[in-house]
């Protein structure tokens, strides 16, 4: 039987190196990786993870926990989950999907937590397994998010170099981290312009902010803009904007933020904040593997905020 000792006399690299190029490829270079590999498969050598599960008493297996609704018709989990998943691949681990229902059934090695909320806190706090959070959050744990104060900063001033004269902020009504920095930034946009904020803050349903417009459409000002907290909400602020006769991007503005793909099947399509899900789940599942392996904090990992041009901004 092919041993680890074989393939590093194949590759003329040392036990360590096979073990370190299998375990964490991550920290080997291209190089060393291309070299043990080639040996690996001219020797037919497959690592026995299980055996190695076993020595280190591990699962080989993460839970991604969703603590909110999913919506099928959106791929925004589907594309957390893929980047979770490929990094976890190459590291030998499995994910698997659990909802708050069935968290405890089986164990694992570690949790990757979204969606979460205040009330979450204590339940969090009790688990005995390392947590990486997806999402911005402010009660001091480890999290993956993009930079939330920098999108909606960059979007309103986006929005006043196109020539609009007013800001109107909607927001998802929830006391979490990502939405009060959602806020911050527009405020800041609007404080620095000396101008006069006005926020109006609903369930994340874009029926709701298209019922808002439709209730308060002889009050709007023409020129305004809607800096929106998601992509949702802004297809409701547009849907009512066109009900009642207005014209997008000529008279009213309209953002968003996530930019998975509600900002897409919108027409015209959504000028918005584009979330890099993807490799934001690949880095949650780094961070974890980190963090299982040293047992030491990971702190937050931000992402800058990209632009996704559509055409509900003026050219």
């Amino acid at each position: 039987m092919t041993t680890l000792v074989d393939v590093a006399k194949k590759a003329n690299v040392s036990k360590m190196t096979v073990s370190r190029v299998i375990n964490h490829p991550d920290k080997v270079t291209d190089e060393l990786k291309a070299l043990v590999y080639e040996a690996m498969r001219e020797l037919d050598y497959h690592p026995n993870m299980i055996a190695k599960a076993l020595v280190d008493k591990s699962t080989r297996i993460i839970k991604l926990c969703i603590l909110e609704d999913i919506d099928t018709t959106e791929p925004y989990y589907m594309n957390l989950m893929i980047g979770i998943a490929k990094t976890l691949d190459l590291h030998q681990y499995s994910l698997q999907l659990v909802t708050r229902r069935n968290f405890d059934i089986g164990n694992c090695d570690g949790y990757i937590i979204t969606g979460m909320r205040q009330q979450d806190v204590d339940w969090i706090n009790n688990l005995k397994k390392p947590v990486i959070i997806f999402g911005e959050n402010r009660y001091g744990y480890d999290y993956v998010d993009t930079n939330n104060k920098a999108g909606t900063y960059k979007l309103a001033q986006l929005a006043l170099e196109k020539g609009y004269d007013k800001l109107v902020y909607i927001g998802i009504d929830s006391k979490e981290s990502f939405e009060y920095s959602r806020e911050a930034g527009y405020l800041q946009q609007v404080q620095e312009k000396r101008m006069l904020p006005e926020l109006h803050r609903f369930d994340n349903h874009s029926h709701l902010a298209e019922e808002f417009i439709e209730r308060n459409w002889e009050r709007i000002e023409k020129n305004t803009v809607f800096i929106c907290a998601s992509d949702r909400l802004a297809i409701g602020i547009l849907r009512g904007i066109v009900r009642c006769g207005g014209k997008v991007p000529d008279e009213f503005g309209v953002t968003g933020f996530d930019g998975v793909f509600l900002n897409q099947v919108a027409s015209p399509k959504i000028t918005t904040i584009k979330q890099s899900i993807i490799e934001m789940g690949s880095a949650c599942g780094e961070n974890l593997l980190d963090k299982i392996e040293t047992k030491e904090k990971q702190g937050a990992l931000v992402f800058e905020p990209k632009i996704s041009f559509g055409g509900t901004l003026r050219d």
